[in-house]
């Protein structure tokens, strides 16, 4: 039987994509996802702790895009505009060919609360690696967590729009709307709080 194959993970990855598509994802076992690409469930667990897993295989490359999107950002940028750079840098990790693929992924996760746990978990701890990564930079604590929370609010919406089944838009063209939506909203509100101070007596 075929062992430690290139590619793997990811062919483990397809199948089990489509047994949680077909059979469930409480139904499916980690035995049956291996037997289906030919491997052995022993060599599953070698690139899975579980089934789980296999749906968050490449965070840790997610991650660093964005670590390293902020580290690209040019010096003169600010908080908001490095994240914006960030995001720009990080959607390329999503072309058009992978929306099918991220479509029944998602699809599996928010059916089951548990997985739905895990994905927000994904979520704060790339809120707080992209926060550390400006705080490197030398952004202060109460502006890298805000510039952070607010990048991955944006990341999150984007994401939702880039896999609605009409959508045909790039995940950058996305971000870049729902980043000028978030601007413009912070602005307006800014605008309000400064005009609330003026009336003040």
């Amino acid at each position: 039987m075929a062992r430690w194959q290139p590619g793997a993970p990811e062919r483990l990855q397809k199948a089990a994509l489509e047994l949680f598509t077909t059979r469930g994802f409480e139904q499916t076992t980690a035995a049956e996802i291996a037997q289906a690409v030919g491997l052995t469930e022993r060599t599953f667990f070698r690139h899975f702790s579980d089934k789980r897993e296999v749906l968050f295989h490449g965070q840790q490359l997610l991650v660093q895009a964005f670590v390293d999107g902020v580290a690209a950002a040019p010096p003169e940028a600010s908080p908001l505009e490095v994240v914006a750079f960030a995001l720009r840098s990080v959607s390329h990790f999503f072309p058009d060919e992978r929306r099918p693929q991220s479509r029944t992924r998602q699809s599996v996760i928010d059916r089951h609360p548990a997985l739905r746990e895990r994905e927000r978990h994904k979520m704060t701890t790339l809120a707080t690696t992209v926060a550390d990564a400006l705080r490197t930079r030398g952004v202060g604590e109460l502006q890298a967590k805000l510039a952070a929370e607010s990048g991955m609010t944006v990341f999150g919406i984007s994401f939702v729009l880039w896999l609605r089944e009409s959508e045909e838009r790039s995940l950058a063209d996305i971000t870049d709307e729902v980043f000028g939506e978030l601007l413009d909203l912070a602005g307006e509100a800014a605008d309000g709080v400064r005009a609330s101070v003026a009336k003040a007596p």
